[in-house]
């Protein structure tokens, strides 16, 4: 799995229909969306500005209605009914929609194609559950994050195309209507085609009784998702990527025509700009995740959010009014590269951001419910856009900000709600800090992690090289991990707020301190009754020769009181690095002679609590440790 390439994805029965589907459901959407928009804008001659106006933000909201209303009832069909099924019934749907539509587009009937635009809005609140509740059933948890960056690569690439198919094909002259018409209808037919050619994806809830009342379904799923800290916190983060994003994609056009003077070519270089990064950043997702969920990204992402948006603003402040530039005439202006570099670069970090985030509520959602946490979270979606426009409104109208200060108050938003969820989920800022600098350090790979439960508790033990050893089984471990720590090193000044937010377990000897010591095999005993992570290095110290010592008898205690299963680790590699004590025993100054070494984390075969003695467990981590230190 090491060498795993996401896109491997693409030739598979399991994954490419679904994907073909989804992707073609995104661009008809698009397409049609657009189209309507021009149509209204441009091609209705008896509408007045203001009608034009009324009609738009009407679209706007008519789309976002079916996700408020909807999203809870879509949840339960998802989790209760086969996904497959389900998506041919959807892409069935949606021939009928872009039927009637086709009407409306022969006729100009812009009420008809308002009520088709509200049902695309029902097509896609009934695709979306189903659409990320599919992912986790069909890949296992190390292509969950490659399989997420290339759904949101495909959506906004996606999105860009139909953009510009449905402003294209409805100007032509005397044929619009008939090419959009065939368009939407044929595009539909062939996602019909892909979803029939999706497995079966057996129901995870068949059994579910269905509750009808979208507004109780609605509390109770939003309920449901904040018994869990971080998939809440998750979901909170993942609607505010869409209002964050709805104000720069909704501002982009004025952007373009108002503060950079360019023409319709430019606004299109600036979208596919937009695009074409977010895709770049979701599929690079899952190299630099190393095949794991790493929620790590998260920060990264948000830091590179707020770093570029406000470069934004600080490479072309001004507004040069309405000048109708072409791609050249814009190209050969200086400052325009700045702004495509700071749009593509923030586009990549967004991708970096929504992936994790999206496969963390996958993975650690219930099995029987993860559509119904999507549907939650897409309730979440809509009310962040919603707000995302008021916001927008009362910025521009009512403070009298400019398009660039609106984006560059966009930015500063971003960075002061990214301290805030990071300082109520301290797991996110700790796996970026350990994902950097082990990163930096070394190269790892991984062996047998699949070992590791992925539900339940469970007692790692593993061998001590290093000072890093805690770090690199945090880093590449899915689940959060509590370690016990010596209480000395668990005092070290600052470094003691990074052990607290880990949830680390001070411990001593019973010789040093007996009280603290019963107090952490208490706490170890209370996070394994929690179901959770706990990892212990069982030799009592980092190893000062490179040698393994004796295993202590306290592994044993633990598993008296409490009988989890126990994964053996063997950490290889990190002996002689300037975090082990290979030059403090040699006498020489600890200085580093290698950077990006290669290391090794190996995890063994589950050892059952009652096969589970000192003896036995350091055999097993000896043997999985080999010769290499």
């Amino acid at each position: 799995m090491a060498d795993h390439n996401q896109f491997q994805l693409l030739r598979e029965r399991r994954f490419l229909p679904f994907f073909l589907t989804q992707a073609l459901g995104a661009f008809n959407d698009n397409v049609f969306k657009n189209a309507l928009v021009i149509l209204v804008a441009f091609l209705t001659a008896q509408l007045t500005v203001k009608d034009v106006n009324f009609y738009t933000n009407l679209a706007a909201g008519l789309f976002i209605l079916p996700f408020l209303l909807f999203s809870a009832t879509s949840g339960q069909l998802s989790d209760k009914y086969d996904k497959a099924r389900l998506a041919q019934f959807v892409k069935l749907l949606e021939i009928g929609i872009m039927g009637i539509a086709f009407v409306g587009f022969h006729a100009h009937s812009i009420p008809l194609l308002l009520a088709m635009l509200f049902m695309m809005g029902v097509h896609s609140t009934l695709f979306g559950p189903l659409k990320y509740g599919l992912l986790p059933q069909v890949l296992d948890q190390r292509e969950l994050t490659g399989g997420n960056g290339l759904i949101e690569m495909a959506t906004f690439v996606a999105i860009l195309l139909g953009t510009i198919a449905g402003t294209s094909l409805i100007r032509v002259d005397g044929w619009g209507a008939w090419l959009v018409g065939g368009a939407t209808i044929g595009i539909a037919i062939i996602g019909l085609f892909c979803a029939l050619a999706m497995p079966r994806a057996p129901a995870p809830d068949p059994n579910l009784k269905l509750n009808w009342n979208p507004f109780s379904e609605t509390w109770r799923n939003v309920a449901y998702i904040r018994t869990d800290r971080s998939i809440f916190l998750s979901c909170l983060g993942v609607s505010w990527f869409w209002f964050y994003g709805s104000i720069y994609f909704t501002q982009l056009p004025n952007y373009t025509k108002v503060v950079l003077g360019g023409g319709p070519g430019v606004y299109t270089l600036i979208l596919t700009v937009f695009s074409v990064g977010i895709g770049l950043g979701s599929v690079l997702c899952e190299k630099l995740s190393g095949h794991k969920v790493e929620i790590g990204l998260v920060p990264f992402g948000s830091i590179g959010m707020t770093v570029f948006g406000m470069d934004l603003y600080f490479a072309h402040p001004g507004s040069v009014g309405e000048l109708n530039l072409s791609i050249t005439q814009m190209l050969a202006m200086p400052h325009v590269w700045r702004i495509l570099i700071d749009l593509v670069l923030m586009a990549i970090f967004s991708g970096f951001f929504i992936v994790p985030l999206f496969a963390l509520i996958q993975s650690r959602s219930d099995p029987a419910r993860v559509s119904r946490v999507i549907a939650a979270n897409n309730i979440l979606n809509a009310l962040f856009m919603v707000i995302a426009a008021i916001v927008s409104a009362l910025l521009l109208n009512k403070a009298n900000l400019s398009i660039p200060g609106l984006l560059l108050a966009t930015a500063l938003m971003n960075a002061a709600v990214a301290i805030y969820i990071y300082t109520l989920v301290p797991e996110f800022l700790l796996r970026f800090i350990d994902w950097v600098l082990i990163h930096t350090l070394y190269r790892i790979r991984t062996q047998g992690l699949e070992n590791i439960p992925e539900h339940g508790p469970a007692l790692l033990v593993c061998n001590h090289v290093s000072f890093m050893d805690p770090l690199l089984v945090m880093g590449c471990v899915r689940r959060p991990v509590r370690f016990v720590m010596y209480y000395k090193i668990f005092d070290i000044p600052f470094l003691k707020w990074v052990f607290k937010a880990a949830k680390a377990i001070p411990i001593a000897g019973a010789k040093e301190d007996a009280a603290l010591m019963q107090r952490a095999f208490a706490e170890v005993d209370k996070e394994l009754a929690d179901g959770n992570i706990v990892c212990i290095f069982p030799e009592g110290g980092i190893t000062r020769d490179g040698s393994m010592q004796p295993f202590r008898p306290g592994v044993e205690r633990i598993l008296a009181a409490r009988p989890v299963p126990v994964v053996p680790l063997a950490v290889r590699g990190l002996w002689g690095s300037i975090f082990s004590r290979r030059d403090s025993t040699l006498g020489r100054l600890r200085l580093p002679r290698r950077f990006w070494s290669r290391i090794e984390l190996v995890a063994g075969a589950v050892v059952p609590a009652h096969g589970a003695s000192a003896a036995v467990l350091e055999e097993k981590v000896r043997a999985l440790r080999g010769d290499a230190a």
